[in-house]
């Protein structure tokens, strides 16, 4: 007989914190069973932070004693609404929107932070924040200390990917405090304006807002922040090559000749910049039939392999092309989350950049 939610839960109510158990206070979200693998997000006040780590590692022990339960995995964030609302921190944080770039590169706010890694793609549509995010996840499921920034200044995706709607806040009208979520520090433009604001920015005005997102976020410890950014090869992804120590950039695209080319391009952008690349990441390779299992390559076959060899950069993974990743994107929910193969590509690539 497989294990059922109703058994997950009752076992879980078993761990108490002074103010009750933890099914009761409503801290066990998105929980996912899935042939005998359990996992769900426990989400714990902010005020507590790591003292919570006992009770994460008491929730997966007892999972684990359970007879139909195959494999656990708990991710700890610190998010709640209650917590992050502004009023309750102090004042929201002066960014001066669309504020030209400053001729000086602060960069303390970034000195405990270990790594900083590009997700890039020549072309619009291919994957960079769905990659980004997922692989995020997935980073904090390998006990890494991870950030994330939403980098498209013009088309922010973090908000709706997260399920966050919170503003972060700030203790002195400046310095900024990100938000957390899936046990990620995340910033994006789109947490500080109203939702269906267009932001008609143009290129100074784009490199000046990530420059501030960069150095007024404080990160605090991290072993690594993710950077998201738009498609193509202008004014963003100059800024963050040449003002702040890059580590690396991540290409992402789809099998397909038209997004290869672009991908090529930016490439030999990072390249110029004396960046290095630390791999291609191919999504959407390949359409897994439910029913039949029968695998359909729609964009073409081992496109982004073949580029990587020809260009002697590291080939990271081929992400597949699921209804259960765009799902998990729109509801706020990444797939990475959840045990499954997905997952394991995603998890596969964290350890490859890490």
């Amino acid at each position: 007989m497989s294990v059922t939610k109703e058994t997950i839960l009752n076992e879980l109510a078993r761990i108490t914190i002074p103010e009750g158990n933890i099914v009761d206070l409503d801290m066990v979200k998105a929980l996912v069973i899935d042939q005998g693998n359990v996992s769900f997000v426990l989400e714990v006040p902010p005020e507590k932070g790591k003292r919570m780590e006992p009770v994460r590692e008491s929730a997966v022990r007892i999972l684990e004693q359970l007879p139909d339960v195959n494999k656990v995995s708990v991710v700890m964030t610190a998010h709640s609404e209650k917590a992050s609302k502004p009023a309750e921190k102090g004042p929201p944080p002066d960014l001066k929107l669309g504020g030209h770039p400053r001729q000086e590169t602060n960069l303390t706010n970034l000195e405990g932070v270990r790594k900083i890694v590009a997700v890039a793609s020549g072309k619009g549509g291919v994957g960079k924040s769905t990659v980004s995010l997922n692989l995020a996840v997935s980073l904090v499921k390998l006990g890494y200390k991870v950030g994330l920034l939403d980098a498209d200044i013009h088309g922010p995706s973090l908000p709706i990917m997260t399920g966050m709607s919170s503003k972060p806040y700030s203790p002195d009208g400046k310095t900024i405090i990100p938000l957390e979520v899936f046990g990620i520090k995340v910033m994006s433009i789109g947490f500080l304006l109203p939702k269906e604001e267009a932001v008609i920015w143009r290129g100074p005005m784009l490199m000046g807002a990530l420059q501030q997102m960069m150095q007024q976020v404080k990160w605090g410890q991290l072993d690594i922040i993710l950077v998201d950014l738009p498609p193509g090869t202008g004014d963003v992804q100059l800024t963050l090559c040449q003002r702040f120590p890059l580590t690396g950039a991540i290409i992402v695209c789809t099998p397909q000749d038209l997004a290869l080319a672009d991908a090529r391009r930016a490439i030999t952008m990072f390249q110029k910049l004396n960046s290095p690349i630390l791999g291609i990441v191919e999504n959407m390779s390949y359409y897994l039939c439910p029913k039949c299992n029968n695998k359909d390559f729609v964009f073409g076959r081992n496109g982004a392999r073949q580029e990587a060899r020809k260009l002697g950069v590291p080939f990271l993974g081929e992400i597949p092309l699921e209804m259960s990743i765009r799902k998990g994107g729109d509801d706020g929910k990444p797939i990475a989350l959840n045990p499954g193969e997905a997952a394991d590509v995603f998890a596969l690539i964290g350890e490859l950049i890490i």
